[in-house]
């Protein structure tokens, strides 16, 4: 428990101590968790350990109903692995670096708040993997590429990106994006289904005030956030298994919210012909 504790204490650290990954939980319900390792934002295994830590926060704090993941400066989310750090490592370190990256990633994809991605640059190679454990991706128009060209360095996507990519835009056109190592622009991603939105901004700042705007959507007293959670969680983990298992799940996610405030204020509201007001509970 004091490992978690301390993780987490780690995590919420001030941004003037140079954390790597920089978390914020704001007052209108939304956490934002930023890769903070200019000019490409790779990741090494130290930023993947506050990036878990930082997301169990999120997870852990009941004020925050949204996580918005996105990357310092202007030109990129994320490069991915620091190929360099990488380089140094053994076969066996590397190993166990993939693992805790995917059980990382797997935390993200399976926190029930929603999270999105804002894509403010480059997304490539590890970068990718990362905004594709994300719900919802939202680019800044004209900011960079994305995609996954491992196979240029002799390698696969291992992080995550060979499944999650198949999952999202299918198997067959997965295996030509990897095995070309393809990049290609944010219109594009919306073609494949990689990105939902894309916004204009001149600059980083003005992205990331749409993106909260976005985010805010989803947060009380206008959505009931369990709710959103819910729904993601099913979906999450109803695809991953049979239908039949995938239905049972969702039953048993329903019954928790016919027992939460929010279902109850949602009911009345609508009996009532009024907006209803959720609180998250």
């Amino acid at each position: 428990m004091a490992d978690v504790e301390a993780k987490v204490q780690g995590a919420m650290a001030d941004e003037a101590t140079g954390n790597l990954v920089r978390y914020r939980a704001l007052k209108d319900g939304i956490a934002t968790l930023t890769l903070n390792d200019p000019p490409a934002n790779t990741y090494s295994y130290e930023m993947m350990q506050e990036l878990d830590g930082a997301i169990l926060a999120a997870r852990m704090d009941e004020d925050v109903h949204v996580i918005v993941i996105t990357g310092q400066g202007e030109k990129f989310f994320s490069a991915g692995a620091n190929i360099r750090v990488l380089s140094e490592m053994t076969p066996r370190f590397k190993y166990f670096f993939c693992l805790h990256a995917n059980e990382t990633l797997s935390r993200l994809e399976q926190t029930p708040k929603l999270v999105i991605a804002a894509i403010n640059g480059h997304c490539v190679g590890g970068g990718l993997e990362v905004a594709l454990a994300a719900d919802i991706r939202l680019a800044r128009k004209g900011a960079g590429k994305m995609g996954l060209p491992e196979v240029s360095l002799g390698v696969l996507p291992g992080t995550g990106g060979t499944q999650r990519l198949a999952r999202v835009v299918g198997k067959s056109r997965a295996i030509e994006l990897m095995v070309t190592g393809e990049l290609f622009d944010f219109e594009r991603g919306l073609e494949l289904g990689l990105v939902n939105h894309i916004y204009e901004a001149e600059m980083g700042a003005q992205f990331i005030k749409q993106v909260m705007t976005y985010a805010r959507r989803f947060t009380p007293p206008d959505k009931a956030a369990r709710a959103v959670g819910h729904i993601k969680r099913s979906v999450q983990s109803g695809v991953e298994i049979p239908f039949e298992s995938a239905l049972a799940l969702e039953r048993e996610f329903q019954q928790q919210l016919f027992q939460s405030e929010d279902a109850k204020e949602g009911l009345r509201a609508y009996s009532e012909k009024r907006k209803p007001h959720f609180k998250g509970a």
